[in-house]
């Protein structure tokens, strides 16, 4: 009896576990977009952003690239990859041109 009042602690307790692991993983998924989308979303005025600006964003894509490169879903993973490294080339670009011209 008590083996069996042992046992069935152990698998909820495993379920406990399994569910918050996969809501933190989750919660990751959303922060990480959340990121993506805050980063990328000041492509339109790039070249109205100041030199300190465009440094930041290209540090946040850079720290953003290494949390996209551990991602398990192999396709998400490329796509968002490619869109992140095409805000930072533009960013870089824009900063790039500001410098040329100081």
């Amino acid at each position: 009896m008590r083996e069996r009042v042992k046992v069935k602690s152990l698998i909820s307790l495993l379920f406990v576990v399994v569910f918050l692991l996969t809501s933190a993983s989750i919660i990751r998924a959303q922060e990480w977009k959340k990121e993506y989308e805050e980063i990328c979303s000041k492509t339109s005025d790039a070249m109205a952003l100041t030199v300190d600006e465009l440094r930041e964003l290209i540090s946040r894509c850079d720290k953003l690239r290494r949390v996209l490169e551990a991602l398990e879903d192999d396709s998400t993973r490329r796509v968002y990859l490619k869109r992140l490294q095409m805000c930072r080339d533009l960013y870089q670009f824009c900063l790039d041109q500001k410098l040329i011209q100081k």
